[in-house]
């Protein structure tokens, strides 16, 4: 097993444990992360994500799987299970995840899934009927960067 299958592996694990800490351990300072709700963190931004998300996932359940990787690259598939907390929906999304490593740690991670699906478990109707569209994705956006930048761990 490459050092960072063991990376990838630790990182999930932590997560289902809901250990914030040590999954920020786990990337580099001048990491990079998207996904289809957080276009572009870089830095400690990207740790400070993953706290505001574990520590705001009361119910969060958590299993990862095919986790890959090289010198260069891995990625993984991981399910998420919770209530989103605005709308109270049971919410399980479904994501395949990319990696890119430097000096034993992540410096770059992609975290790509239907937005348009979460958003209709997670709005509800207003989801369904118009969660594909620009207006509610950026909607989405903005009201995520927003928790964001007032989370203080």
């Amino acid at each position: 097993m490459h050092e960072h299958h063991a990376l990838i592996e630790g990182f999930y694990d932590a997560f289902s444990r809901r250990d914030a800490d040590h999954m920020a351990a786990c990337y580099h300072p001048e990491a990079h992360f998207s996904d289809p709700v957080f276009t572009d963190l870089r830095g400690e931004e990207v740790g400070r994500m993953w706290k505001m998300l574990c520590a705001r996932g009361k119910d969060l359940k958590i299993e990862f799987s095919g986790v890959q990787a090289d010198a260069q690259t891995g990625r993984a598939h991981w399910d998420a299970t919770y209530t989103f907390g605005a709308t109270g929906r049971l919410v399980h999304n479904s994501i395949d995840a990319s990696f890119r490593f430097e000096d034993g740690k992540i410096i770059e991670h992609r975290d790509v899934f239907d937005l348009w699906r979460w958003s209709r478990m997670a709005l509800g109707p207003s989801g369904v009927l118009l969660g594909w569209t620009p207006m509610v994705r950026n909607k989405i956006r903005h009201t995520a960067a927003k928790s964001l930048a007032d989370y203080r761990p």
